[in-house]
Formats: C-alpha cells, structure tokens, sequence
C-alpha cells in the first residue's frame, strides 16, 4: 500500500464499540503513518474514536459530518 493510500472501515449501523474495535483492527495491520478512513452513525463514535487515539498513541487526524455518518481520519502509530 502507498503512503498516500487509505483503508476504508464502514462500521455504519454499529454500536459502540464496534467501530473503534473494527478501527483497531485495521490498523495493526497497518505501517506507521499509514491512514484509515472509519466511517459510523452511532454518535458516541465521536468521543469513543478520540479516546481510543489517544490511550493508543494513534494521531486524529479529522472527523466530518457527512449527511447520516460520521467520517474520521485516522493515522496508525508510529
């Protein structure tokens, strides 16, 4: 995978802590620096996928509203 390419988590219709549990296990699976896209409904996601970032050492990098979802950006530990 190129530095500048991204893995795509659709966690949409799961509820806390499905999507963080699906982000971390896409990025073990990662080189450092590399980046994620999650994307969810459930609204706790927000401070649950900003948590998660920090006890783990991953960098937040974004997170948008996008109609129905929540859409954040996340970079693997490096």
């Amino acid at each position: 995978m190129e530095p500048n390419e991204f893995v795509t988590v659709d966690a949409r219709g799961l509820l806390c802590p499905h999507p963080v549990l699906q982000a971390r296990a896409v990025l073990r699976g990662l080189a450092p620096g590399m980046h994620i896209v999650l994307l969810a409904t459930d609204p706790l996601a927000s401070v649950d996928v900003r948590a998660f970032c920090l006890r783990a050492g991953h960098r937040f990098v974004s997170e948008e509203q996008l109609g129905d979802h929540l859409r954040f950006t996340l970079a693997r530990a490096g």
